[in-house]
């Protein structure tokens, strides 16, 4: 018998993760920006999409293994990168680490961490196939984001996601509110030890919002990424794009995957939702990248729709927070696990015994 306690889908670790977080963390975590109108249309976006399943397959065996940039995933999943994981549960990014790994999924890290990446890295080393990248954010002090880039190099991850749509932090209300501020004891431990630098206390204000105003470089543009590109061999993955011509343009500059993001609705409200802009991004690449998608991403049928448009795999965020909020590692697990069991579900009802199988005639917008 199913412990009644026990959360059977995403929406409910979400409910109850309400209770295990304070006020500051789960407006930090849950938030979007302005009127939130991004945030939202992300999930409706999915659940506007219907499924056209195929009848009379045999679906006896279900295989979910592929690829992405060469590294080997279970099942077509990585963690987004977020940032200030310890917020949520005291072993933060080690716990989501050792989740994701040990699920056979990807995981990105941010450089907002409250682990540091070398300590990530550890964890990682522990599995042979783990895929880990390092998200990345470029500092107005160049030999800080050189620093950070060697390091994700030296500790063994796999890819740079550098971040595109945050030239500057989107309104966020509910943290301005907060004058959101990392509690003591947590820190950025991938910055602290190069610069000292800290989220400051800022009145009136999100305290991250003033971060990103005095460090994070509002002038990056396409032709700083052959820089970027410079400082090591990983691969460089963007994250962010919305446009098939940015999308063009990117594969133009050397990215070897995108990232189709909005930031979870958190940059700038009103844009598109990710699955919205998923479609117009797979045709202009025409295969000449790899493409994955996040934001929204609830149920195993959302992955399937996702992939069924184009995407190679997708990202989730806030429902690992929710997961690790409520139960730490386990909880990672836990949500990890229904994703693929309902994503497992979903293929053999629809018709589809590997993911060669899923295309765009499954879904109907």
């Amino acid at each position: 018998m199913t412990d009644a306690s026990e959360p059977i889908n995403l929406f409910e670790y979400e409910q109850l993760a309400k209770t295990h977080l304070s006020k500051m963390a789960l407006d930090y975590y849950s938030s979007g920006a302005w009127d939130e109108i991004t945030l939202r249309d992300n999930r409706a976006a999915f659940e506007r999409i219907k499924l056209r399943p195929r009848m009379l397959v045999d679906v006896s065996h279900i295989n979910l293994k592929t690829t992405i940039l060469g590294q080997p995933l279970e099942f077509p999943l990585l963690i987004a990168p977020m940032a200030f994981q310890c917020l949520a549960h005291p072993n933060g990014e080690v716990a989501t680490a050792m989740a994701a790994a040990s699920a056979g999924v990807g995981m990105v890290l941010s450089t907002l961490s409250t682990t540091s990446l070398e300590t990530v890295a550890d964890v990682g080393r522990k599995f042979p196939d783990s895929l880990q990248w390092f998200q990345l954010y470029i500092h107005k002090d160049r030999g800080l984001t050189r620093a950070l880039v060697e390091r994700a190099y030296a500790a063994g991850y796999k890819a740079l996601c550098l971040t595109v749509d945050a030239p500057v932090l989107g309104q966020r209300e509910r943290d301005r509110r907060n004058e959101f501020v990392l509690p003591s004891g947590l820190h950025l431990a991938n910055l602290s030890t190069i610069s000292g630098l800290e989220i400051p206390h800022a009145q009136g204000e999100s305290g991250l919002f003033s971060y990103f105003a005095q460090q994070l470089n509002p002038a990056l543009t396409w032709q700083d990424l052959e820089w970027l590109q410079s400082l090591s061999p990983l691969p460089l993955v963007l994250k962010g794009i919305l446009r098939g011509d940015d999308a063009v343009r990117a594969v133009e500059y050397g990215a070897k995957a995108i990232v189709v993001s909005n930031h979870g609705g958190r940059q700038l409200d009103g844009a598109i939702a990710s699955l919205d802009a998923l479609a117009e991004i797979v045709t202009s690449v025409n295969g000449r990248t790899e493409i994955l998608v996040d934001g929204g991403i609830r149920r195993g049928t959302d992955i399937l729709k996702a992939l069924a448009i184009g995407a190679h795999a997708v990202l989730i965020g806030r429902p690992i927070l929710w997961g690790l909020a409520l139960k730490g590692q386990s909880g990672v697990s836990h949500v990890i696990s229904l994703l693929q069991n309902e994503l497992n579900l979903a293929m053999a009802l629809s018709g589809c015994k590997q993911l060669q199988d899923i295309d765009p005639s499954l879904v109907r917008f």
